[in-house]
């Protein structure tokens, strides 16, 4: 499929499936509770950081674009001419053929035996490290592989200190490209420099330092550039979180928005949601949200995040429930159909998924993956 027809395909998908991408007001007006994705920034974030490393982008799209949507996301992306894709899954892969992706796709997690023939239908690449697996693709119709080597990680890959089982497969089948993954790229410790130097030392005894080899994630490249790698891995930069210590400093891309949809005024002594975890000292107006952790708004945030309504903060009150979210309006200009804003920017104020990751003691990736459920999301700057 041309790349006209995977822009077509996207973008009909995008329609079909979340309806009016005209103005918020436009797109809200049916909407309980809603994802803005910013197509034109999660674009910039991948240029800026292509410039930073120096070599050709390998995006990591898996888990849905972290939750934004693959297939826009590619979409987007297209236009930077990245090497090819990362994906966690075979599924994952096959959407994005499905879609027109015609560059390849690497599926990051080991596969089995049992996925190779959907793996090859697809004409997706595994990223493999256990000489057994790697003996069963190769005994099969084979096709391209990248050897992944485990420096320090424990995850995935080959030890880079036990080549001895897969140099004879190596020999037999020269992989595509080998890779490894930097468990702490965001610290200001030598752990890097150590898996650098486990990784050169492998690739060497295998004799593959002349293939396709990649290592750096968005804290790899964020910290240390331009690279001297194949290719970068860039992942979570591409959708507006940094590791806050490089010089390079994505925009916000996702933003999460939901109406007010009750209020009430709660008198003192009185307890807003589940388990009565909040009590009010006073009277205290409240609002309730229509959002909740089935929609990825976590529980963690139970008393610990906030929304912004006409750029005020209010903050959680008691639990996040399944479906709604409390919130002290007490001091907010707030009426019934208002949007509140738990992820993004309203007027002149932020909450960074980084801010609500911390606020809720989580991992801005959980954040964002979390986001996959049943929200509608709508797209700005997506090339027409």
């Amino acid at each position: 499929m041309t790349r006209q027809s995977l822009t077509n395909a996207a973008g009909e998908a995008g329609s079909a499936r979340r309806g009016d991408e005209g103005a918020l007001e436009t797109h809200a007006g049916d909407a309980r509770a809603w994802l803005e994705v910013d197509l034109a920034a999660l674009r910039r974030n991948a240029a800026a950081i292509a410039r930073r490393a120096g070599v050709p982008l390998l995006p990591m799209v898996k888990a849905d674009a972290y939750g934004l949507g693959a297939i826009p996301a590619v979409r987007c992306l297209e236009p930077l001419e990245p090497w090819g894709y990362g994906v966690a899954t075979v599924p994952e892969g096959e959407e994005l053929r499905a879609a027109g992706v015609a560059r390849p796709v690497l599926v990051f997690t080991p596969l089995l035996p049992a996925d190779f023939a959907n793996a090859r239908r697809a004409r997706l690449t595994p990223v493999l490290g256990d000489p057994a697996v790697i003996a069963a693709w190769l005994d099969g119709a084979g096709g391209a592989w990248h050897l992944g080597i485990d420096t320090g990680m424990s995850r995935a890959g080959v030890r880079w200190d036990d080549l001895a089982a897969v140099r004879s497969l190596v020999e037999r089948s020269r992989p595509e490209g080998a890779c490894t993954h930097f468990h702490s790229a965001q610290a200001g410790d030598d752990s890097r420099d150590e898996q650098e130097r486990r990784f050169d030392d492998a690739v060497r005894a295998l004799g593959v330092d002349d293939v396709l080899l990649h290592a750096e994630n968005s804290a790899a490249v964020e910290r240390r550039s331009p690279s001297r790698r194949s290719l970068v891995r860039p992942g979570i930069f591409l959708y507006g979180v940094g590791c806050g210590r490089g010089e390079l400093r994505p925009e916000p891309v996702v933003a999460l928005r939901a109406r007010v949809v009750e209020l009430r005024t709660v008198a003192a002594g009185e307890t807003v949601s589940y388990d009565a975890t909040w009590r009010s000292s006073g009277a205290r107006r409240v609002a309730t949200l229509a959002v909740g952790y089935a929609d990825g708004y976590r529980r963690a945030l139970s008393n610990r995040g906030a929304a912004l309504i006409h750029g005020a903060r209010a903050p959680v009150l008691g639990r996040v429930t399944m479906d709604m979210t409390m919130v002290d309006v007490t001091d907010v200009s707030c009426a019934l159909g208002d949007v509140a804003t738990l992820l993004g920017r309203d007027g002149g104020e932020l909450l960074e998924v980084a801010d609500v990751a911390r606020a809720g003691d989580l991992s801005p990736y959980e954040v964002l993956t979390a986001l996959r459920a049943r929200l509608p999301r709508r797209y700005e700057g997506a090339e027409r």
